[in-house]
């Protein structure tokens, strides 16, 4: 004789209960007056905050491992998000102007110091207004390669190529700048300091990211650079450069361009001949950059040096693949 089968239940809520389970309610004030102010304080007890919301626990040193990580993986996501393959990164001064900015820093210069010709500040500060000035030519070309690069491969709305850089003021401006006018997304990097850093406006929202780690900071720059670019600057302009040539000349990175614009002030900031004549570098050191007058001819130096590598700036998807040339892909240096 068979036997019916039981009927299937219907499936259970994802959320809801018919019934309460009894951790839902607090334990009632009948059952104990005090209860309730003992469980306030209880639940406003900072360990009772969820760790990924604690701010406090989340900044302690035991945690720093995870901030680094965070620091590292929130902007890998949204470059994924984006689709960014590989970047053109833009080095150069927080001060450098824009032509009519430093015109007009100029003229209240010279009217000040005109005003007061027996103050040596205000002599100073003409001075600075006129080398601002001379400088200011570079954040015209810095908005040039920007419009270049933003303008490549199939055209602004081809994201696997963009401009990356520091994401604040000055040069960094003009390449984002000039991103933004040709209609291509570009990235920015910006770090959070003890007094607050704004973005440039000509960023790509989404693709402006603050970090707490200058280490971690770097990386990004370095992990997807097809190129460096370094546009005049000060201290943190330095400190990017170095640290990118440092990596090439160790192969702590497969060599990539680095071009540096304007040939007399890097020169007079960067004494390339003098590190060779003393033995504080080998002759091949010399050829891991080269100089660059404008946005076209660095533009166009770029293209060469990949094209000569085998490393083109689009790769295709069959080609990232098979890695014929034997290039390794951003995704693959050891950075």
């Amino acid at each position: 004789m068979s036997q019916e089968r039981p009927s299937i239940p219907e499936p259970a809520h994802r959320t809801r209960r018919r019934e309460p389970l009894p951790s839902e309610h607090p334990k009632p004030v009948e059952e104990d007056s005090e209860c309730a102010a003992r469980l306030d304080a209880i639940m406003q007890h900072p360990s009772y905050l969820a760790a990924d919301q604690d701010v406090e626990f989340l900044h302690t040193h035991a945690t720093r491992g995870l901030r680094l990580h965070l620091d590292y993986l929130k902007a890998e996501e949204g470059l994924v998000e984006h689709g960014v393959e590989r970047c053109i990164v833009v080095f150069g001064s927080t001060r450098l102007r824009e032509p009519y900015a430093a015109l007009r820093a100029l003229a209240g210069a010279r009217k000040a110091a005109a005003a007061a010709p027996d103050d040596p500040a205000l002599a100073r500060r003409l001075e600075l207004a006129e080398h601002r000035m001379a400088l200011s030519r570079y954040y015209e070309i810095g908005r040039e390669l920007g419009r270049l690069v933003g303008e490549a491969g199939e055209g602004p709305a081809d994201s696997r190529l963009i401009v990356m850089t520091g994401g604040g003021p000055g040069a960094m401006e003009s390449a984002n700048r000039g991103a933004f006018e040709a209609g291509a997304d570009s990235a920015g990097l910006n770090i959070t300091l003890p007094s607050e850093q704004y973005p440039n406006p000509y960023l790509t929202p989404g693709l402006c990211f603050q970090f707490h780690y200058f280490a971690l900071r770097k990386l990004h720059f370095m992990k997807r650079a097809a190129a460096i670019v370094a546009l005049p600057g000060g201290l943190g302009t330095l400190d990017e450069l170095f640290g990118t040539l440092t990596l090439i000349q160790t192969r702590k990175v497969p060599p990539i361009p680095v071009v540096l614009i304007g040939e007399d002030y890097w020169r007079r900031v960067f004494d390339i001949d003098y590190l060779l004549e003393v033995g504080s570098i080998d002759p091949e050191d010399t050829e891991l950059f080269w100089y660059a007058e404008t946005a076209a001819e660095a533009w166009a130096g770029i293209r060469e040096w990949h094209d000569a590598n085998g490393s083109p700036l689009f790769a295709t998807n069959a080609g990232r693949e098979s890695r014929d040339d034997g290039a390794e892909m951003p995704e693959e240096r050891n950075t």
